[in-house]
């Protein structure tokens, strides 16, 4: 079963992290849903954090892992929130299982297919030589020409861990995403449809979801609101965590 980590008690908020991401992303944000009467299940995905690792790695297993722990956690009616690939996923659940999903928050992705664009990342994650022993700063420099953006590096360097005594590694399963690097810009099926409330928050800096794909959002999702986040890109609740929280907040509660 999948990695989580649970907050709070009341409405079951199932948060699912982008791609190269972990539950920890979600940390200060899921407690502030949890302090509003949600119960906040922060999920690692597959091959992310301290999750299940395959080889195998595509959108239907990812949906078939979140299936399976709501099963096992026993939760019904869930709200389902994913930032990115988590996004995907969210979207993929929700339209396969809708008796499952109350309302659904996707985080800047779209419904359409993105062309592979993580090239850079994998080959600078993929230069750094583990049995090479490196230590934190190390790996920062190896990864520094390949991803010169600092903000960038710190969030994938909050993969790394401690293996065992002075032997570092990445929680995530690298191998798997480099052998399937195409999975990740999957689009919906044309016959995807949710037809429950749906919000879609984009990042004003980002152009993950452009106004030429608000028709096609709403023929998945024909109850869709599509709201911009100021100030922010691709990373909108991290980077402005107040808008995203009170946009979100907005939408979740009774109507």
């Amino acid at each position: 079963m999948l990695y989580s980590k649970i907050e709070g008690s009341g409405k079951p908020l199932v948060i699912m992290h982008g791609f190269l991401g972990m539950s920890d992303n979600w940390k200060t944000l899921g407690t502030q849903f949890a302090e509003n009467g949600f119960e906040v299940h922060m999920l690692d995905l597959r091959n992310h954090g301290r999750s299940i690792q395959s080889e195998e790695f595509n959108y239907q297993l990812m949906v078939h892992d979140v299936v399976e722990y709501c099963q096992e956690k026993k939760l019904q009616s869930i709200c389902l929130l994913g930032h990115s690939m988590g996004g995907k996923v969210a979207m993929f659940a929700a339209t396969q299982f809708p008796y499952l999903v109350e309302k659904l928050i996707v985080a800047d992705i779209g419904v359409k297919y993105y062309k592979p664009h993580h090239d850079e990342i994998l080959a600078g994650l993929s230069a750094v030589d583990f049995s090479q022993k490196p230590s934190r700063s190390n790996v920062e420099e190896i990864l520094t020409p390949y991803i010169p953006d600092f903000g960038t590096r710190q969030f994938l360097m909050k993969s790394l861990y401690w293996k065992e005594p002075g032997q570092l590694d990445f929680r995530f399963n690298l191998n798997a995403f480099t052998s399937n690097r195409d999975v990740i810009g999957d689009a919906l099926k044309a016959e995807a449809i949710f037809e429950k409330p749906t919000l879609f928050l984009k990042g004003a800096n980002s152009s993950y979801i452009l106004d030429s794909d608000t028709t096609q959002i709403k023929q998945h999702f024909p109850n869709a609101t599509i709201e911009v986040i100021a100030n922010a890109g691709h990373w909108l609740h991290a980077e402005n965590p107040k808008d995203f929280f009170e946009k979100t907040m907005e939408f979740l509660k009774p109507q």
